[in-house]
Order: structure tokens, then C-alpha cells, then sequence
């Protein structure tokens, strides 16, 4: 096979040519994201023997916390299709004057709330709080928006009546954070979220 010999002088005016001749400049595509399929907002109550009810959607499961160091009443919303999960924990509110070693003050609960929330703001570019107030329900607490394309987690909020009960959720994805693809499911949550706290009510029963 023969291979053809273009002087250089020629060679440059060829790609010259070339080049000139293309009207369009080739500029590859960015990566896009899969569509995803959101599902209708259906709910359902949970009530258990613990002192507290909500509604959940129905494409969610709610499980109990199984860890080493779980507590009754501590659970989990599964959100199985999204990869998604809500941790909620449950605390008894230790009174003045009670001496119980699995109690704590109002206060510390609602100091370590807002310590699992600003832990994040290594990676946040933002976390906004958003007053939580039902004196009807005596439903007290605070929405931490937590803002950025690397944060572990998007929402978290905390639930009181100052006196018996205090109640903690944080929702978390199994993905890594890359919250610019997963924003269409964190704002679909995020309302699941809001319907979650609207509903919330404390139970008859004490711990």
C-alpha cells in the first residue's frame, strides 16, 4: 500500500481550507440525567403503641430503626424507588427535679438537633431555619433547609411540646450528594416532609 507524501507548505494551506469551510464549531454535549417518574401524592396515618401519628405517602415504608443503639420508638420512612430514607427519633423529655438516665432536658435535645443540622454546613452554601408553631397541637420545633450540591442532607426538623415529648427527623439519600440531579426528589420529598409535620399529632401514650 502506497502512502501519499504531502509536502508541508501544502499540508498547511489543506487544513486551512478545512478549516475555514466549517461553518458549525463542534462542541461536545453535557451529561444529562435520567427522567425521573414522580408518583402521586397518596398518604396514609401511622399509629403505633408510641406517642405520636402521621401521614405518610404510599410509596414509602415505614420501618423500625434497627441499629445498636436504637430506641423505642425510633423509625425510618423508606422512600425504596428514590433510594431515600427520613430517620426519626423519639425522646421523652426529662422534668424538672426527675432523675432518669435515659431522659434529657428540652433544651439539650434541641442543642443537639441544631448540632446534627450546622454539622453539615462544612459542605452546605446555606441552612435556613424555619420556625415550627401549632399551639393548637402544641407542635413546636424548626425546618433546617440545608442548601448545596455536596450536602449528605437535604431537610431536617425537630418537633416538641417543651414538656413530655421531643421528636427528630432527618432525611438522607443512599447516593452519593450530587443534590443539582437529585433536586426534582429532594423538592418532591420536601413536600412529603411538610404533609408529615401538618399532620403530626401527639399520642395518650407515655414513656
Amino acid at each position: 500500500m502506497k502512502i501519499l507524501k504531502i509536502p508541508k507548505p501544502s499540508l498547511f494551506i489543506l487544513l486551512v481550507v478545512l478549516v475555514s469551510g466549517c461553518d458549525d464549531v463542534f462542541t461536545p454535549r453535557p451529561w444529562g440525567y435520567f427522567r425521573i417518574d414522580l408518583p402521586e401524592k397518596t398518604y396514609r396515618t401511622f399509629e403505633s403503641d408510641c406517642p405520636f401519628s402521621f401521614e405518610y405517602p404510599e410509596y414509602s415504608l415505614v420501618v423500625k430503626h434497627n441499629s445498636t443503639n436504637s430506641m423505642p420508638c425510633w423509625y425510618n420512612v423508606e422512600f425504596p424507588e428514590f433510594q431515600g430514607r427520613l430517620y426519626l427519633t423519639y425522646h421523652s423529655i426529662l422534668k424538672k427535679g426527675e432523675i432518669n438516665e435515659n431522659k434529657a432536658p428540652v433544651e439539650k435535645y434541641q442543642e443537639d438537633a441544631r448540632n446534627f443540622a450546622m454539622g453539615h454546613s462544612v459542605k452546605a452554601s446555606a441552612i435556613e431555619e424555619e420556625l415550627i408553631a401549632n399551639k393548637e397541637e402544641s407542635i413546636y420545633g424548626i425546618i433546617y433547609h440545608i442548601e448545596g450540591l455536596n450536602a449528605a442532607s437535604s431537610v431536617q426538623f425537630y418537633l416538641t411540646d417543651s414538656t413530655d415529648h421531643f421528636f427528630r427527623g432527618a432525611l438522607y439519600f443512599d447516593t452519593a450528594p450530587q443534590n443539582d440531579s437529585l433536586a426534582p426528589v429532594i423538592d418532591f420529598i420536601t413536600e412529603d416532609v411538610y404533609r408529615f409535620i401538618e399532620t403530626f399529632q401527639w399520642g395518650p401514650h407515655t414513656q
